[in-house]
């Protein structure tokens, strides 16, 4: 199985992608949390476009990615995990739970650090927030991100299985906790316990700086309630609450151009600290 794995590895990759993509732009159609002001279209292309760029800019200039950086550091007995002998089930937890720690931990680091916020600030200008959102990122801070995960990965020594599984699942949770979606508040108070829901998420987003600098998990809930950055639910409502960066409430986010462009523009935004 594990063979089955490494070997169709983008493959599996993809088809998770895909079909979490497409479960999640069926869902928001036929049950939307909020209304879409901008154009849905105009949006989606701009969004994929950036993954498409980001996917591409990893494979030519970063080919050692962190499977492979996974696979070295075991044949070099590098790293936290090679250095254990632990059952392998409970080194794959240790290793998602440890992987979704530093997840946090940059996403925080991503809002504190101002020449960080200028890239992340690309993904928080979307007008919208739908599953196509959890794609938005700029090209400098998908190679920062991968440059640190790399980093992550050879200090503590992942299996290369844990790693693969654990990319499939933050990609998921991120297109489900982006998601437009409607869910019933009984289900969403029991799911936000364990993982980062749609509602949990869109507070994050929003135009207040307090509640964007909340809520920073992607995939477990638990290290926002450990570190104190947990808020339940934005001062306006799910429904009134704006979404996006208030200095660019436009649709010039919606362009790819204007996108990328973006960090290197000074925009009149209120102090983040």
């Amino acid at each position: 199985m594990e063979e089955f794995i490494l070997a169709n590895e983008q493959t599996l990759r993809l088809a998770a992608f895909g079909g979490i993509l497409g479960v999640m732009g069926i869902w928001e159609l036929l049950s939307p949390r909020r209304v879409a002001v901008f154009s849905k279209v105009r949006r989606w292309i701009t969004n994929l476009s950036l993954s498409i760029l980001n996917s591409l800019l990893l494979r030519f200039l970063l080919p050692v990615l962190a499977v492979g950086a996974a696979s070295w550091a075991q044949d070099q007995e590098i790293g936290l995990f090679n250095q254990l002998a632990l059952p392998v089930l409970l080194e794959y937890i240790l290793a998602l739970l440890l992987l979704d720690l530093a997840i946090y931990a940059q996403h925080v680091l991503f809002h504190h650090v101002p020449v960080f916020w200028r890239l992340h600030k690309v993904h928080h200008a979307d007008p919208e927030i739908d599953c196509s959102t959890g794609i938005r990122f700029h090209p400098i801070e998908i190679l920062l991100s991968m440059a640190i995960k790399l980093a992550v990965v050879t200090a503590l020594g992942v299996a290369p299985i844990a790693i693969i599984l654990f990319e499939i699942l933050l990609n998921g949770t991120s297109l489900f906790n982006h998601g437009n979606v409607r869910l019933p508040l009984f289900i969403d108070g029991l799911l936000r316990r364990i993982i980062v829901t749609p509602d949990m998420h869109r507070v994050h987003h929003s135009t207040i700086i307090e509640e964007t600098n909340s809520n920073f998990g992607f995939n477990l809930s638990v290290w926002d309630r450990l570190f104190g950055t947990y808020k339940a639910q934005p001062k306006k409502g799910h429904l009134a609450m704006e979404i996006g960066i208030e200095a660019v409430r436009t649709a010039e986010p919606t362009q790819l151009g204007w996108s990328l462009g973006l960090p290197f523009r000074t925009l009149r935004e209120k102090e983040r600290a």
